[in-house]
């Protein structure tokens, strides 16, 4: 009660009463900046069941003794920290031990505290002071402060002497995201780097050499290379907690996005992100440039391409592989199954186009926002303008078109989507299975543009109108199949009739004689009707131009915002990229066009003639 009048009248009262008034110190005088609100307790006028309600709504406990009365240390280990720690086995709520009237003696207490310290893992520290000469009364209130805001226990066990593995975990992660070159050591400039990240300002020269130096004297391989190794990142935080700076650690961990169980806080993996309906999102060029710098960091070897081994380092700070084997039948690859710079790229903008959400939690355990120096990873993402202010104004800034590649079952759309991303069919890993999306870059004009390609299930059903939702849709038919292309008359006109998604058919198996189709009428008929570019014919077999520049089109058909609102257009925008066999049927339908002009005019002339004779 003393220490508490004494804190708050800055002198000792002379007439103490059996308990203190509850108090708040506000945040503003306290050292950590937080309200701290103090509750005494009185044995005489307070029973047991009192105590136990206010151990349980405590964030810390200080436990006082008379550093000159043995009973009292007694009591602390007889009755009071008992009973305290069995109240507290769920919650591990610290406790302080307070030897007051430190001024009536001239030793210390401390030898006799120390075997009660070392019996109860709860207790934070042990601080001697006097509330008639108000020693230490100030740090008394700040340790308590920091036993809740910079536990102990979550960090280090003080039976074994070393850091706990959730915490060997979190600083493992921190020191391989600091290690920018990817050398397993920080040098001088990353462990600046490191500092002015966590605590504002770099190491002055000395600092950092004298801190490298107590690394050196005390391991044997925590300094190599004039660098400290991830063992000498680890002793240097261990030293910090053994000398009472917990802080200096809690500071780092949360600069890096962990709470008080060591885990990264939802604010930090998942930073809230408002994508409304008709936007989608994109990897920016601030969020390339980090993932590029990532790839350069991981390449050993600098062949342009990620191995298994690389891409496992790579993501070595995540808790789980984020990339599966699905990822390399999804991207562009080497001959030898490696995941190429594009394709690397590739992979991160199908990501934060399907599931952005789980891509900025990818990005947190990358530590983007630290090394960026941005607020969240969310700067490392563009939420793309609706399509409707898109379609007004007649030109669109996406950098990403998903195309729904459909078709009924046997049609080669898995060849299709395999051949866009350069791979055969026909060679893959049997134990992985293809991909139900690929993704790789155009180029349109003289700009790069990525185009999703999904291939829809042909048992699947849609649902709604948003299950056909896209920029473009591709409709497959097998031309060796007559009862195909029925299939993909059926898709578009009960879900692409209305003009607002562009349409694109594909003849695929071209290298097999062409069937006549059992629908009403012919595919180029068909088209024609519903002013859509003639079918365009693919081979999955042998990739020739004709097959390869189908992408580069449908890549222009979703881009060509005009497309979305002029059915004509479509047409038009093809008509520069027309092979022989489009031009063949393009021809015959100007014949046609021409033809019936001709015999409507003479038609006309025929009946003026007859009139006259009349």
């Amino acid at each position: 009660t003393s220490l508490i009048m004494s804190l708050v009248g800055e002198e000792f009262p002379e007439r103490v009463p059996p308990r203190a008034e509850e108090i708040t110190i506000p945040a503003d005088v306290t050292p950590e900046k937080v309200p701290t609100h103090i509750v005494d307790y009185s044995e005489k006028e307070q029973s047991d069941e009192v105590l136990r309600d206010e151990i349980v709504k405590a964030n810390v406990v200080c436990v006082v003794y008379d550093v000159t009365n043995e009973d009292t240390i007694e009591k602390v280990t007889g009755r009071i920290l008992c009973f305290c720690n069995n109240m507290m086995v769920s919650a591990r709520v610290p406790i302080i031990l307070v030897g007051n009237k430190s001024d009536l003696r001239s030793g210390s207490s401390m030898e006799t505290i120390l075997p009660i310290m070392n019996q109860f893992s709860e207790i934070e520290t042990c601080v001697e002071c006097s509330a008639k000469n108000l020693k230490n009364i100030s740090e008394l209130f700040y340790y308590a402060q920091k036993a809740v805001l910079h536990p102990t226990a979550p960090l280090y066990d003080p039976e074994d002497k070393q850091l706990k593995p959730a915490c060997v975990r979190a600083l493992s992660r921190i020191f391989y995201v600091s290690d920018q070159d990817n050398d397993r050591i920080l040098s001088d400039a990353e462990l600046n780097s490191f500092q002015k990240s966590c605590f504002g300002n770099p190491l002055a020269p000395q600092a950092l050499e004298d801190v490298k130096t107590v690394v050196w004297k005390n391991t044997s391989d925590g300094v190599q290379d004039n660098g400290l190794t991830l063992n000498g990142f680890l002793f240097l935080n261990t030293l910090f907690i053994q000398r009472g700076r917990h802080e200096t650690t809690w500071t780092i961990l949360r600069k890096f996005g962990y709470d008080d169980n060591l885990e990264l806080t939802d604010d930090y993996l998942y930073p809230e992100l408002r994508v409304p309906v008709g936007c989608s999102t994109e990897i920016n060029q601030l969020g390339h440039q980090f993932l590029q710098q990532l790839f350069d960091k991981y390449d050993e070897d600098q062949d342009a391409a990620l191995s298994p081994a690389e891409l496992k380092n790579l993501f070595c700070v995540c808790p789980y592989m984020p990339w599966g084997a699905d990822v390399l039948l999804a991207v562009p690859t080497t001959d030898q199954g490696y995941i190429t710079n594009r394709g690397y790229h590739c992979q991160w903008m199908l990501s934060a186009y399907l599931d952005v959400h789980r891509c900025l939690e990818h990005l947190g355990y990358l530590g983007y926002p630290i090394l960026t120096e941005q607020e969240s990873q969310t700067a490392a993402v563009t939420v793309t303008r609706e399509k409707d202010v898109d379609l007004e104004k007649r030109q669109t800034l996406r950098s990403a078109f998903l195309c729904k590649v459909i078709g009924p079952r046997g049609t080669g759309k898995t060849a299709f989507l395999q051949a866009f991303v350069g791979r055969s069919v026909l060679v893959r890993n049997a134990s992985s299975a293809f991909s139900p999306y690929v993704i790789n870059t155009v180029q349109i004009g003289n700009q790069e543009k990525y185009l999703m390609l999904n291939e829809v299930d042909v048992e699947m059903e849609f649902l709604k109108a948003s299950d056909a939702a896209c920029d473009v849709a591709c409709l497959m038919y097998d031309a060796s199949d007559p009862h195909s292309f029925d299939y993909c008359a059926s898709i578009y006109k009960q879900h692409y009739m209305d003009g607002s998604v562009p349409c694109v058919l594909v003849a695929s198996k071209a290298d097999l004689p062409e069937a006549k189709q059992f629908h009403g009428m012919t595919p180029a008929e068909f088209c024609y009707k519903h002013r859509l570019p003639p079918p365009l014919p693919f081979c999955g077999l042998t990739l020739d131009a004709a097959s390869s520049s189908i992408y580069s089109r449908l890549a222009w058909a979703a881009i060509s915002v005009s497309a979305l609102t002029e059915p004509l257009a479509g047409s038009c925008l093809f008509s520069s990229h027309l092979n022989g066999s489009d031009l063949s049927s393009a021809s015959f339908w100007l014949r046609v066009a021409l033809g019936s002009a001709v015999v409507a005019v003479l038609g006309f002339a025929v009946y003026r003639a007859v009139a006259r004779l009349k």
